[in-house]
C-alpha cells in the first residue's frame, strides 16, 4: 500500500494507523516500536507538512508520533500484535489475516479488547465507545484542555473590557515585563502624548519600545489611532507596540505595515492568548498527572 504523495493529507486519527500499522509488520519481521511508528510515517504519512508533523499534544509529544502509538496499543489489545521483548513488535497470525479495514468497533467484538475496558461497574458506556471511535484518550484529553482554555479565554477577554482603562494598560506592561521585554515607565496620565508606557530593553535605555493600550468595548482600531501613535514617538524611537481589546479594522493593520517605524498590533484575541501562555491574570487551578511505565526500573531485573 503505497502513500499518494501528491494529496493533501490530514493527521490520522489513532483508529486510522491501524491497517498502515499492520502492512508494515506484515512480512512477521520483529521490530522496535521506534521503528514501526518511523516507518508508517515514512510509507503512508509521508505527506504530512513539515508543521503537521511538529504537532505537538498537550503533553508535549509529537501528536502523530502518539497517534501512531495508540492505534500500536489498540491493536495489541485486540489480539492483531504482541511485544516478544522490552519495546519490541511483531505481527500475529490473526494480524496477518486482517481484514481491508478495521474499526474500533471491529476491536470492541475482542474478548481481550473488552477486558481492556472493563471498569469497576461495567465496561464504558455507549456514548464513550462512540466517542473511542474517533478519538484516542490522549486525544480526549487534549480536546478536554483546549475547551477550558477557550472558555477561560473568553472570560478574560470580557473581564478586561470590563477594568479600569488606566488598570488595563497596567495590565499590558505587566504582560510584556513576563515576556522578557525588561522593565517599564508609565507615562503621566495627564500628558501621556498617546503613549501608556515606555520599556527600555537595554538597562542603560538605550533601546526603548513605546506602548499603546486601548481598552474597547466596542469599535476597532481606525487608522488615525495608528497614525496617532507613531506621531507621538516622536522620533525617539522606532519601535512601538499598539494593544487593544477590541481589534484592528485593516486600514489600521496596513498603516501599521507600510510606517516607517516597527508597529506590533495585538488585538483581544492575541492579547488573552499571551496573558494565558504567560500566566498573567489566571492563576493555575488544578494539575494532573499522567503515568506511564519506567521502562528503566524494569531494566535493573
Amino acid at each position: 500500500m503505497k502513500q499518494n504523495t501528491n494529496t493533501y493529507m490530514e493527521i490520522p486519527k489513532f483508529d486510522e494507523t491501524f491497517i498502515p500499522i499492520l502492512e508494515v509488520l506484515k512480512n512477521g519481521k520483529v521490530i522496535s516500536s521506534r521503528e514501526l511508528i518511523a516507518e508508517v510515517k515514512r510509507r503512508f504519512y509521508s505527506n504530512l507538512s513539515e508543521e503537521q508533523l511538529k504537532q505537538e499534544t498537550k503533553s508535549g509529544d509529537l501528536l502523530i508520533d502518539n497517534r501512531i502509538a495508540w492505534g500500536k496499543s489498540y491493536l495489541k489489545r485486540g489480539g492483531y500484535i504482541f511485544f516478544p521483548e522490552r519495546a519490541q513488535v511483531q505481527i500475529t497470525e490473526k494480524g496477518k489475516n486482517y481484514s481491508s479495514t478495521i474499526t474500533v468497533k471491529d476491536l470492541e467484538n475482542e474478548n481481550s479488547f473488552f477486558d481492556f475496558y472493563k471498569q469497576g461497574k461495567g465496561t464504558i458506556s455507549t456514548d464513550k465507545q462512540r466517542k473511542t471511535n474517533i478519538s484516542s484518550p490522549q486525544d480526549l484529553i487534549d480536546e478536554g484542555f483546549t475547551q477550558i482554555e477557550q472558555e477561560v479565554k473568553v472570560e478574560l477577554l470580557q473581564k478586561l473590557k470590563s477594568i479600569d482603562p488606566y488598570f488595563f494598560e497596567k495590565v499590558v506592561l505587566k504582560l510584556l515585563k513576563k515576556m522578557g521585554y525588561g522593565d517599564f515607565i508609565e507615562t503621566s496620565k495627564s500628558n501621556d502624548g498617546g503613549i501608556d508606557g515606555i520599556i527600555n530593553e537595554d538597562k542603560l535605555g538605550l533601546d526603548k519600545i513605546y506602548i499603546q493600550a486601548k481598552r474597547f468595548n466596542e469599535g476597532k482600531v481606525r487608522e488615525k489611532d495608528i497614525r496617532n501613535f507613531i506621531g507621538a514617538m516622536s522620533g525617539d524611537t522606532n519601535k512601538g507596540v499598539f494593544v487593544t481589546t477590541s481589534e484592528f479594522d485593516e486600514k489600521a493593520l496596513e498603516k501599521a505595515r507600510s510606517a516607517h517605524h516597527k508597529i506590533i498590533c495585538i488585538d483581544g484575541q492575541k492579547l488573552v492568548t499571551l496573558m494565558h501562555e504567560f500566566n498573567v491574570g489566571i492563576q493555575i487551578k488544578t494539575t494532573y498527572e499522567i503515568k506511564q511505565i519506567d521502562e528503566d526500573f524494569f531494566d535493573q531485573q
